[in-house]
């Protein structure tokens, strides 16, 4: 397996200084990436945040399978004894939810503000997670207009600042957080499916070539359906290959080979866009 290397100078920079500002911050909101629950998660969330409150989004859950966002929801509640939240970027109906939910979870907080007669002030929230899982978009959905910086890319948003979301709740957004070491390449080619990596760290065609891997075991018959490969005249199915993909659009290069390089990226959009259907590729465990 091509070894992607996935771990940029300011990504790290950015993780200490997240360190240094727990002292500062009341919840946690820690958001996932619904198709990667796992790999998309800091893994010693406990040892990161201590004791701090969290609520956990799993976002982008418009494009994960709907089983398996039930089935996740439910142990994280169980197993992390946090509320978890499944969430979408482009939906607004989630808005209210997870305000409450802030509120509701940061009760006991104010409450002993109050107890030693201190003013009420908002409740500070610290917005933590993988780059590209939605920490901007989600910000931007709770304040109503874009006052951060979004996008496609993995790492846009680069630095702290905090956001008054509610009278009640201010928001740090902060970058994406990476662990130091990440032996597991599995779980960083599943971050690359996914546009959490930066491009630059890995291949396209190795990334979209795994990609095929993974949805073959589950989701077969989403991926045959999309690109055409059922059964052919003589009964047999075509193999899933990025050079069959290629060949069924008539992408063509010199010598009358397929195109790969194009085809891959094609996969890879796809795959990131949900035109091949609400996946989830890391396993359901409990």
């Amino acid at each position: 397996m091509s070894h992607i290397h996935w771990y940029p100078g300011h990504i790290a920079k950015a993780e200490r200084a997240l360190k240094e500002k727990l002292n500062l911050v009341d919840v946690i909101l820690e958001v996932l990436d619904a198709r990667i629950p796992k790999s998309s998660s800091y893994g010693d969330t406990k040892a990161l945040f201590k004791d701090k409150p969290r609520i956990v989004l799993l976002n982008k859950c418009d494009l994960s399978d709907d089983t398996l966002n039930l089935k996740w929801k439910k142990r994280i509640e169980e197993k992390e004894g946090v509320v978890c939240l499944l969430t979408s970027n482009g939906s607004q109906k989630d808005t209210n939810l997870i305000i409450n939910k802030i509120l509701e979870v940061s009760k006991p907080i104010t409450e002993k503000m109050v107890a030693k007669g201190l003013l009420p002030r908002p409740v500070r929230v610290m917005v933590a997670g993988m780059p590209n899982v939605g920490k901007s978009s989600t910000i931007n959905r709770l304040i109503k207009k874009a006052k951060t910086k979004t996008g496609a890319r993995a790492g846009v948003t680069r630095q702290q600042q905090w956001v008054r979301v509610h009278e009640k709740i201010e928001l740090l957004d902060t970058p994406g957080i990476i662990p130091m070491a990440q032996p597991n390449q599995e779980a960083a080619l599943k971050l690359a499916c996914v546009n959490s990596i930066g491009e630059n760290a890995y291949d396209n065609e190795h990334v979209a070539r795994e990609l095929l891997r993974l949805l073959i075991g589950k989701y077969e018959k989403n991926v045959r359906a999309y690109y055409k490969l059922e059964d052919e005249e003589n009964g047999a199915q075509p193999e899933i290959t990025i050079e069959n993909i290629a060949l069924r659009r008539n992408w063509i290069v010199k010598d009358g080979m397929p195109d790969v390089t194009r085809c891959s990226q094609f996969i890879l959009s796809n795959f990131r866009d949900g035109k091949i259907g609400k996946i989830t590729l890391d396993e359901y465990e409990y």
